[in-house]
């Protein structure tokens, strides 16, 4: 038995979750999620290819020559950080305006369910990825031209300066996830500050500032540290949160100089650490595969995530993480039941393939904390 599980369920049960107001974007994917094919067993069974090692394998022996690799499609779906994350809280019952790449003339059919339960306000033609899923991850290859047109002009022109200033002023949650997809991003994050906040007091209570870079690797080493460093700019009207993967946090870290990490640690807190002196905001977030850590006000949790040796679903599970963390923060459970409502959320996930409401949370972290998961 687990007993902060069992605290973070029961904190859960006596908290409101459909007084919060939050806005989310800005891209938006319609994902195809796909498995590949290593032999055909029967005329309709097959034998996937297990691992990206398996398939790289398969790749290298074709060099040279040639080869024929097979994709079965098993699911079209609402993809993207931002829909993804905003579909796992809508769950919830907040207040949610999401603004991103959902279609145009209108939303694309993927998106109206999310858009049943919002407000959605679209900028753009949505991306489309092509979700290679394995047992030990995942490939996505992305067609993505139409995120160079989520500007903050193009927001203003949607959704009109004073609609816009008045969302951002009276969320509790604004979140600005995909920042290595949206060319725009950056100088988004600016105007917000230089045309919304520069002349406004702040609040008494901050609301948060939740930003993913996702995969920041394809973008130049400078619009990585300009980026970083633009998120000081909320520090004044914000709690600012910044999630990575393990593997962006050492890419942020290689990238800002950090040469006290010359190789990926195997202990997180130094990583969450050197990274949260060097940003300088609210809260650093990083969540390898089986655990998950946080560092606010100069203090590091840690704790063991939920894993699943074959989870039905994986794409996403990131976004439901950061979605489940930052609903513990908004609901005021302490940094290390922020995080464990975070797993809960992504480990529901991937066992269900698709996120959990609130009753369902819950349910997951009594089970959880039963040692029955």
């Amino acid at each position: 038995m687990n007993q902060k599980r069992l605290i973070v369920a029961d904190l859960l049960k006596t908290k409101d979750p459909k007084s919060l107001k939050m806005v989310l974007g800005l891209d938006g994917f319609v994902d195809e999620i796909i498995h590949l094919v290593d032999k055909w067993t029967t005329k309709e069974t097959y034998k996937r290819i297990e691992t990206i090692g398996a398939l790289a394998m398969r790749i290298e022996k074709a060099s040279g020559l040639s080869t024929n690799i097979e994709l079965i499609p098993v699911q079209k779906k609402l993809g993207g950080n931002g829909p993804i994350m905003c579909n796992a809280l809508a769950l919830h019952e907040p207040q949610i305006t999401y603004i991103g790449a959902l279609g145009l003339p209108h939303l694309d059919e993927v998106f109206q369910e999310m858009a049943n339960k919002t407000t959605c306000y679209t900028l753009a033609m949505n991306g489309h990825t092509d979700a290679l899923e394995f047992h030990d991850g995942k490939l996505m290859l992305g067609k993505m031209a139409y995120l160079n047109e989520v500007t903050f002009e193009k927001m203003v022109e949607v959704i009109g300066f004073d609609r816009l200033k008045d969302l951002i002023l009276n969320t509790d949650l604004l979140a600005t996830v995909n920042w290595s997809m949206i060319p725009h991003m950056t100088d988004i994050w600016h105007k917000i500050c230089d045309q919304i906040l520069i002349l406004e007091k702040p609040r008494t209570k901050k609301p948060f500032v939740f930003v993913d870079l996702a995969d920041p690797e394809k973008r130049e080493p400078q619009d990585i540290i300009d980026a970083i460093d633009t998120l000081k700019r909320f520090n004044s009207h914000f709690n600012v949160v910044l999630g990575l993967n393990k593997k962006e946090a050492f890419d942020v870290a290689k990238v800002l100089g950090l040469h006290a990490l010359t190789e990926m640690p195997d202990d997180l807190e130094v990583l969450a650490m050197t990274l949260y002196e060097r940003i300088g905001i609210y809260a650093i977030v990083i969540h390898p595969v089986d655990r998950s850590c946080i560092v606010i006000d100069n203090i590091y949790y840690e704790e063991k995530g939920p894993y699943v040796k074959e989870p039905k679903l994986t794409t996403g599970a990131g976004d439901n993480f950061n979605s489940g963390t930052m609903l513990g923060l908004l609901l005021g459970l302490k940094p290390d039941h922020a995080i464990l409502c975070g797993m809960a959320t992504s480990g529901f996930y991937v066992r269900n393939a698709k996120s959990p409401t609130t009753s369902e949370l819950t349910q997951f972290l009594t089970d959880w904390g039963h040692d029955k998961i």
